[in-house]
This record gives structure tokens, C-alpha cells and sequence, in this order.
């Protein structure tokens, strides 16, 4: 858990926004970032974001819903949302987790992802899906 980045603090109901400020998201984070991470997987080594998660009811697109484009691929399980003026990636409805959405940390305001010590990279190559399928 992560309650405060670079004297920044995460607050129990923080705004996030993509670039251009057309989306706006409010996220439940009550226990702050958890478990910020990156993934080696084909869209996630392209966009380079550091990503945490919520529960589905804990995201909220309070601006922009009109805005949000949606992109998916493969097994098409996994909905990444990103503005359609700026391009920045937002969120996506997780395929590991369907019940999540994966945020962009670097969406959240005043919160610098780059500050985070310790971000791991997970796995998204050899994704546990992928080998059921096989």
C-alpha cells in the first residue's frame, strides 16, 4: 500500500484525468495505490504505464464517457479505455480479473508513478489464459 508518493498524499477518493483533461475519473483508493506494477505483455510493453487496480465499483468516469474510445485484442476479454483527443491510456477492465479495472497511476493528480520505488514487472507474455488454451 502506497499512501503517499514523493510527500504527495493518495487520497481515499482521488481524481485522475488523461492529458488533456476531457476524461476525468474518480477511484476509491481507501488502503492508497496497491500493488503498482508494470506488464511485459504485447499493448501493456508499448504503453509503458505503471498500473494498480480497484474493484469495477470502485472507478467512476465522472467527465468524458463520450470521449473514451475502447480497444481490445486476442481473446478480447480485456476493455483498454483511452482518450479519443489526447490518447492517453486511462483504464482497462482487467482479463486476469474481470472484476478489477488496471488504472494508469500516472493518470492520478499530483501522483508521479516514476516516484514509486520498487515497481515490478509482472508476466503478461505467458499470460495464464493463454496456456488453459492451448
Amino acid at each position: 500500500m502506497i499512501k503517499q508518493v514523493d510527500g504527495v498524499p493518495v487520497q481515499p477518493r482521488h481524481r485522475a484525468s488523461c492529458h488533456c483533461g476531457a476524461v476525468e475519473l474518480e477511484l476509491e483508493l481507501p488502503d492508497g495505490i496497491v500493488d503498482p506494477r508494470r506488464c511485459d505483455c504485447s499493448i501493456c510493453r508499448r504503453k509503458g504505464a505503471v498500473v494498480a487496480s480497484v474493484p469495477l465499483a470502485g472507478l467512476h468516469v465522472v467527465k468524458g464517457a463520450d470521449q473514451l474510445k475502447l480497444y481490445q485484442f486476442n481473446t478480447r476479454v480485456a476493455r483498454h479505455y483511452f482518450c479519443g483527443n489526447c490518447g492517453i491510456y486511462t483504464h482497462h477492465q482487467r482479463r486476469s480479473n474481470p472484476q478489477q479495472y488496471g488504472y494508469n497511476v500516472g493518470c492520478l493528480q499530483g501522483i508521479n508513478p516514476l516516484k514509486i520505488d520498487g515497481v515490478v514487472t509482472e508476466d503478461g507474455v505467458n499470460h495464464p489464459s493463454d496456456a488453459a488454451r492451448s
